[in-house]
């Protein structure tokens, strides 16, 4: 059952960048994401109140659940959604599998955890991968997917910094609670831009896919892919659950090819190994030696 769920979460997520792409060629990106952005709160919210172990919001952790809905929701969500009007599925795919990266290098400036060898050459391996995306389609500071990339990049640091701040929070409050928060200061947040998208939008030209893609977006990826992945996560071993980072990348470029008709280019493909065998020796293989001496 929890390996089912694990790859529905899976599927749910992949095909998301699927939906983003068929969904913004008629919704701007910060339109999308903004709209996104309240249509998420309304729906964790009615989830929240029906819930009867739901936990009470404690007015000390206010300006932390502030912060969360900031960096994980209103940064992360926002620039993936923005990034992805700007660059191709499998790009953004490879720059969001970085992840763990960006978490470790921020655990490591914040004195949270020492580095060894294998986290040294999973951060090096990654940032080559990363380089190499870049000459995917020109030079490294000319390639025409570089904002996209790297809007995509500032996502990845929000939830990253999401990550690290969550843990104060975290043994408090339930899941349903703590996600239903962060949407709401996101929604708030995201309110001005949202009225002033929805004043300029030309809404008799998006059609059903428009429409369709912001509601699979929101309902499906941000609140039952994020509710089924943290409940997964209560019962199985976080070292089980991290595949996704490792699945998600090939299933999407396997999806773009005849649904979005992206070609994936031998620089692509060695770029996403070599992210992915990254973050592989920063996360489990430097589990097996001792702290380095930097």
């Amino acid at each position: 059952m929890l390996s089912i769920s694990l790859g529905l979460v899976l599927l749910i997520w992949s095909i998301n960048y699927i939906v983003g792409k068929i969904a913004l060629e008629q919704i701007p990106p910060v339109t999308l994401a903004s709209f996104r952005s309240e249509l998420v709160a309304l729906m964790l919210l009615a989830i929240y109140f029906a819930h009867p172990g739901r936990t009470p919001l404690r007015r000390k952790d206010m300006w932390t659940f502030t912060l969360l809905g900031f960096f994980g929701y209103v940064v992360n969500q926002g620039c993936f959604v923005i990034g992805l009007g700007y660059t191709t599925s499998g790009h953004s795919s490879i720059i969001i599998a970085s992840g763990p990266i960006v978490i470790l290098l921020l655990a490591r400036i914040m004195r949270l955890e020492r580095l060894t060898v294998a986290k040294i050459a999973g951060m090096t391996l990654c940032f080559c991968g990363v380089v190499l995306l870049e000459t995917d389609v020109g030079s490294v500071g000319h390639s025409p997917l570089l904002m996209g990339d790297l809007i995509s990049l500032c996502g990845t640091l929000g939830f990253s910094i999401y990550t690290v701040l969550g843990k104060k929070v975290a043994g408090k409050y339930d899941t349903v609670s703590m996600n239903a928060f962060n949407a709401v200061v996101a929604a708030i947040l995201f309110m001005p831009v949202a009225i002033h998208q929805g004043r300029h939008l030309a809404w008799a030209s998006v059609g059903w896919k428009g429409w369709a893609g912001l509601f699979y977006m929101a309902a499906l990826s941000a609140v039952v892919g994020y509710l089924l992945f943290y409940w997964i996560l209560g019962y199985m071993e976080a070292s089980r659950v991290v595949v996704i980072n490792y699945f998600q990348p090939v299933v999407v470029v396997l999806l773009s090819i005849p649904l979005l008709g992206e070609r994936p280019t031998t620089r692509l493909i060695v770029s996403a190994l070599l992210v992915l065998l990254g973050v592989f020796l920063a996360e489990h293989v430097s589990r097996r030696e001792k702290p380095a001496s930097v």
